[in-house]
């Protein structure tokens, strides 16, 4: 039997969409389960077509620092993908994680199809009623829409600037 094609293998991998603070140490999260095929950070969200970074820093533009996780779904599931974002921020502060504040840094949960719509749904539902979390949690669950990547400089960001070794 043939190797499938490269388009062929696309086609059996699905696309997440999160935000949960500074996109750098959210995308190494990611990145690092097995089952995700690559991760992108970048813009989404927004108003503004193809934002670049210093817009989408003044707060104007509606977007948030997003990473894109293509994944294989037969590998990883999106339920445990949407663990991975729980356990990387905290979702009950409005647009801040850390020392980051804005509107950019927003937690939001960008649902590519009905499906993952629920998923979200029912994992932000059973996190409220674990009352893991004092103040409620105020993670946007919203349609996916135009996702634009950042500049190649924010790409694994952390792991060029050797903070983050290499996955094998």
């Amino acid at each position: 039997m043939a190797e499938p094609s490269k388009q062929e293998k696309h086609r059996a991998y699905e696309t997440a969409t999160f935000a949960a603070g500074c996109f750098w140490g959210v995308e190494e999260a990611f990145h690092g389960v097995k089952g995700v095929v690559s991760t992108t950070v970048g813009y989404t969200g927004g108003e503004t077509e193809d934002p670049g970074y210093e817009q989408v820093c003044t707060g104007r533009t509606g977007h948030a620092e997003s990473v894109e996780v293509i994944f294989d779904p037969s590998v990883v599931s999106y339920e445990e993908l949407l663990d991975v974002f729980w356990e990387v921020h905290d979702p009950t502060t409005r647009n801040r994680q850390g020392p980051d504040i804005g509107s950019q840094y927003r937690s939001a949960i960008f649902y590519h199809d009905e499906q993952q719509k629920e998923a979200a749904e029912a994992s932000r539902e059973w996190l409220e009623r674990s009352k893991q979390y004092r103040h409620p949690i105020v993670t946007e669950i919203v349609p996916a829409s135009a996702f634009y990547p950042a500049e190649e400089y924010h790409q694994r960001y952390l792991q060029k600037r050797g903070f983050i070794r290499p996955h094998i």
